[in-house]
């Protein structure tokens, strides 16, 4: 199964959306790991926190990792090069909409390009569906 890896400038942030999460992981359990903020608990990205959370998080089918701006893009993508990994990949999706896709796909077992296909997907998703947003 398709592991997940939350990267986010705040700990509490990613803390709380796998709380969210763990509502959606279906009966074999996606693994879904965090990598929020600084080792010493401040804001910011942590390449190592990151690198912890890939190897956390890999089950074997990949892992696909959801970032939410910034330098937590930027660190993540120079992990991307220097892993030089086809079954690890980085989301171009938001961070809670992605997250939530990615993880009802992957509970069904679907492949890394599907998982990440969901995430991605989430971009076009209107939050208000038509309506006139009022």
């Amino acid at each position: 199964m398709v592991g997940i890896v939350l990267i986010s400038h705040s700990g509490l942030l990613v803390d709380g959306l796998r709380d969210l999460l763990g509502e959606l992981r279906g009966p074999d359990p996606v693994t879904i790991e965090v990598a929020g903020g600084t080792e010493d608990g401040g804001l910011g990205s942590s390449e190592d926190l990151i690198l912890a959370a890939i190897s956390r998080a890999d089950r074997g089918d990949g892992v696909l990792m959801l970032a939410d701006l910034g330098s937590s893009v930027l660190t993540a993508l120079t992990i991307l090069e220097d892993l030089d990994r086809k079954d690890v990949r980085l989301a171009d999706a938001p961070l809670v909409e992605g997250a939530i896709a990615a993880t009802v796909t992957a509970s069904t077992g679907a492949s890394l390009d599907a998982v990440l296909a969901a995430a991605e997907e989430a971009r076009t998703v209107a939050k208000f569906g038509g309506l006139d947003g009022a």
